[in-house]
This record gives C-alpha cells, sequence and structure tokens, in this order.
C-alpha cells in the first residue's frame, strides 16, 4: 500500500480511521459539556455554552426591504407564464441547450464569425465538387 512521505503526512489531517474509538472530530466548535458516568448521558456545562448580548435600541430598530413588496417578480428569459383561466402564473423553466448556445455565441462574436467563414467555405467546396459530378454525368 502507497503512504504519503513524512513531510506530506505531517500536514494532513486525522480521520476517525487513524485515531482509536471516541475521537470525534466536530466541526470546530467546541464542546458545550461532557459526558456523564451513566451511559447515554451528557451533561451541559454553562459556562461553555454561547450566549450573544443583543445590541441596545435593538427593539425600536425597524427594518426595511431593499425592495417594495408590492413589486412583482421579474420576469427572465427562464421563466414561463401560463395563463390558468382567471390568472397568469410563472414558473421557472430549465436552461437548455439553445439557451447556451445563443449565451456563448454572444460571448465569443470572433469565433462565430470563424466558424460562419468556415461553413461557407466548406459549402462552396461542396458546391464545386456537386456541379463538377453533375457535369461528368452528363457527359
Amino acid at each position: 500500500m502507497f503512504r504519503p512521505t513524512q513531510c506530506m503526512q505531517a500536514r494532513l489531517r486525522l480521520t476517525t480511521k487513524q485515531v482509536g474509538p471516541g475521537y470525534y472530530k466536530g466541526n470546530r466548535t467546541g464542546s458545550m459539556g461532557r459526558f456523564g458516568r451513566k451511559k447515554g448521558t451528557y451533561i451541559i456545562e454553562w459556562e461553555k455554552v454561547r450566549t450573544y448580548v443583543v445590541p441596545e435600541g435593538l427593539a425600536d430598530f425597524k427594518l426595511s426591504p431593499f425592495v417594495t413588496k408590492r413589486m412583482e417578480p421579474t420576469r427572465t428569459l427562464y421563466t414561463k407564464t401560463i395563463d390558468h383561466g382567471h390568472k397568469e402564473a410563472t414558473y421557472p423553466r430549465a436552461y437548455t441547450g439553445k439557451d447556451f448556445l445563443k449565451e456563448w455565441s454572444e460571448e465569443n462574436e470572433l469565433e462565430v464569425d470563424e466558424l460562419r467563414l468556415r461553413q461557407e467555405e466548406i459549402d462552396a467546396e461542396q458546391q464545386s465538387v456537386e456541379t463538377e459530378t453533375t457535369k461528368d454525368e452528363k457527359q
């Protein structure tokens, strides 16, 4: 089995498979208590519990939305409107391949022009070959 070199191993994090049972990595928040002597008990140590102080004057503070609530949702290219008798409903629609090609052609105009020129050259060659073959068939 391959193993990392010693200097690489120093940089790797410990996994639960590398240490014995009972090791819990968690997500760096720290414990808020300890396990009791009886199986399945956890004792909360209130000194470790995080508490947050509410700033002064927050009770009188009024949050206002960035956009008025009376505004209708903005219709984008990726929504479809369906009429349900007396009411219109707007639903999101999937991003399709045509949408991708349209965006790509708008962002890469030079490349699209090159491809068009190449395609025109190929079409011209094919037409000349077809005209030659029709002339040969007539003779």
